[in-house]
């Protein structure tokens, strides 16, 4: 496939032949094949030895049974000195190519990071180089915890498009480099990892079809999740900065009446959109906030608890990543099959929410990794 550069000259877009074939055919495809994007696989990535609830710094006054009582959440894992959001992403993403041959032929990248190595440049064009990718495109995207559902629509847009066959998703964060010290509402909750996926070229009907997104956001909510210093905002005021407007704050009790909102909405558009009742969703796969919000917006969707993938206990919120380690999680113990009719929904910092619908792939290739000394779980293939 080619594509001209702006001058008038044909060139080879990179891990693509110029066949002569339209844009967006498929080798082995009737041109007259609906093109659309599929899930082939997916790999999760969290760091070192989990840090459970006993273990939480004692000026917090917090027990194993508070915290579980008000988040569900018994252990987190926590990035190490010198350990930034490109390594995380880095390790899952090696991974999923070690798993997933067509993953080496990947050709474009998109990091989705409320943690970004650097507020400029991006980190998605080191994580492509890092994995020997060479000049693909590669962009972040910033949608907080909302990221990969927000990366999932991006993807398939690309790939559905015809611009490009195969793209690298990863979602990574590693909050804990943001987190107050002093504020143990938030330090209870949030974990690093990260999660990586390779969406593909495929036609109607094909495993890991991207079935439909819903999307959305609230500009009007923006302060209610955020880092108030450090970009241009803050630089803008004149202000001295403020060594605690470097801390991620969030005002947890509004965030939590929208986050069971929105998503419960987005998730009933997105049932109605694509023709499923409630009772027809095999695996309902929400961000991994916290076990209050999960359970309320599962309730109000209509979805048996024994259907919904939680893994948050033992990883806690993870941002952009939780919801690729829930779904790589999940396939590792058996609770994914072909065919599954599988919801995605999220909520982050924005506002942005979103969801989206698909069906599981046929042979996932799917691992996660609890620590990064420990042992690699590997779904059959």
């Amino acid at each position: 496939m080619q594509y001209d550069n702006g001058s008038g000259q044909r060139v080879a877009r990179r891990g693509t032949a110029d066949s002569g074939t339209e844009p967006g055919a498929r080798a082995g495809v009737s041109a007259a094949a609906p093109r659309t994007a599929v899930l082939r696989s997916v790999a999760g990535w969290v760091p070192g030895e989990p840090v459970p609830n006993e273990q939480l710094p004692a000026d917090w006054e917090v027990d194993d049974a508070w915290v579980r009582r008000r988040t569900g959440i018994g252990s987190r894992h926590r990035a190490g000195p010198d350990v930034a959001t490109g390594d995380l992403a880095y390790e899952a993403a090696v991974r999923l190519l070690a798993r997933d041959p067509e993953a080496h032929g990947a050709d474009a990248v998109v990091l989705a990071t409320a943690t970004p190595d650097h507020l400029c440049p991006g980190t998605a064009p080191a994580l492509a180089a890092r994995l020997g990718l060479g000049t693909v495109p590669a962009l972040d995207i910033s949608a907080v915890c909302s990221g990969f559902v927000y990366g999932l629509a991006v993807c398939h847009g690309l790939v559905s498009s015809g611009l490009y066959e195969r793209v690298l998703l990863v979602g990574a964060d590693v909050y804990s480099t943001w987190l107050d010290p002093a504020d143990r509402s938030a330090g209870v909750v949030f974990g690093d990892g990260a999660g990586a996926a390779l969406v593909a070229a495929g036609v109607r009907g094909d495993p890991g079809e991207l079935l439909a997104f819903d999307l959305g956001s609230d500009g009007t909510g923006y302060g209610l999740i955020t880092v108030p210093g450090g970009g241009a905002r803050a630089r803008a005021s004149g202000k001295p900065p403020d060594l605690g407007d470097a801390y991620f704050r969030m005002r947890g009790g509004t965030v939590y009446q929208h986050a069971v909102e929105r998503m419960t909405d987005s998730c009933r558009t997105l049932l109605d959109r694509v023709g499923w009742s409630p009772a027809e969703v095999d695996r309902f796969v929400p961000h991994q906030a916290n076990a209050r919000i999960l359970h309320a917006v599962a309730e109000r969707v209509g979805i048996e608890p024994k259907r919904c993938v939680t893994h948050l206990e033992r990883v806690g919120n993870t941002g952009a990543a939780s919801i690729p380690l829930a779904l790589a999680d999940a396939a590792a113990g058996g609770l994914l099959r072909s065919g599954d009719r599988v919801l995605l929904t999220a909520f982050g910092g924005g506002l942005t929410w979103g969801s989206a619908a698909l069906r599981w792939p046929g042979t996932p290739q799917t691992m996660c990794t609890d620590s990064m000394e420990g042992t690699q779980h590997v779904a059959p293939r």
